[in-house]
């Protein structure tokens, strides 16, 4: 009976130790490991009336994480910087995605490390600035799992990641006009006829190259972009559109090939053809 009791008692010291543990709050730190990801706060030095920073999501072997947009299904990653100290904006700069196709559809993931340059401009810039994150973000193989960080880090001169954010800021789409005579460039949105509003993007990219085109609508619009036809025209489908919908909305068109990316904005008329 005496074992029984001591077998007990331990048992209960250690419910109670895991509880006490699992209710004991997580510090925030510049890194948190997550579901098959790491990912970490990293500061670049200044630039000009701004502060360099960067969100850096490394994932395992396999895993992908999300765009801005994520494609037909995903989860993009949300940024709360709410309980950050004299930052009076920041603004997020988002490297060009790929384009990932599977049994679940076509998503616009990042994949191995991913670095997402922030831009920060303090309210005072004679004090010092605190990053505080609360972050969402999709992890996927087969499945998408939601992870969660929570990271702080104070931006100081010395600029120890300053390298791996200027790269990814090189991989950031430059904005371009329709029709812009570049190698890389979007050309001319025609509509087509269909069950669907859609409509064709004919595009110019680098001989050897494989273009992506990502297109983005406002809230509540919900595009696809198919492989090139013939190399050089897509074709764009509103698979969704608000049902109220009756003046035009903005269309940002991405298109990456290689190393080189631009995006182009248009409007695009409530029953779909672009202008």
């Amino acid at each position: 009976m005496a074992s029984m009791f001591r077998a007990a008692s331990v048992a209960f010291f250690c419910i109670l130790s895991f509880a006490a543990a699992v209710a004991q709050p997580v510090k925030p730190s510049a890194s948190t490991q997550g579901f098959h990801s790491h990912a970490r706060l990293i500061g670049g030095g200044e630039q000009g009336e701004h502060w360099l920073a960067g969100v850096e999501i490394t994932l395992d072997p396999g895993f992908k994480t999300y765009w801005r947009t994520p494609g037909d299904s995903g989860l993009p990653p949300r940024f709360d910087w709410s309980g950050s100290e004299n930052v009076a904006t920041t603004e997020i700069r988002w490297p060009a995605p790929k384009r990932h196709e599977d049994a679940a559809g076509v998503a616009y993931v990042y994949g191995k490390q991913a670095v997402i340059p922030i831009l920060v401009k303090p309210k005072d810039p004679t004090k010092p600035i605190r990053l505080v994150l609360a972050l969402e973000y999709g992890v996927c193989n087969d499945i998408c799992i939601p992870a969660h960080a929570d990271l702080t880090l104070d931006l100081t001169a010395a600029a120890t990641e300053r390298r791996a954010i200027e790269a990814a800021l090189a991989k950031v789409p430059l904005p371009q006009a329709l029709g812009a005579q570049a190698d890389l460039a979007v050309l001319a949105i025609a509509p087509l006829t269909g069950d669907k509003p859609a409509f064709a993007v004919t595009i110019r990219a680098p001989s050897g190259t494989k273009p992506a085109l990502f297109p983005e609508g406002a809230e509540n619009w919900f595009l696809s972009a198919s492989h090139p036809a013939d190399g050089d025209r897509f074709t764009v489908t509103v698979e969704e559109k608000p049902k109220d919908a009756s003046a035009p909305t903005p269309l940002r068109l991405t298109l990456v090939a290689g190393d080189k990316a631009i995006e182009t904005e248009v409007s695009l008329d409530a029953s779909g053809p672009p202008r």
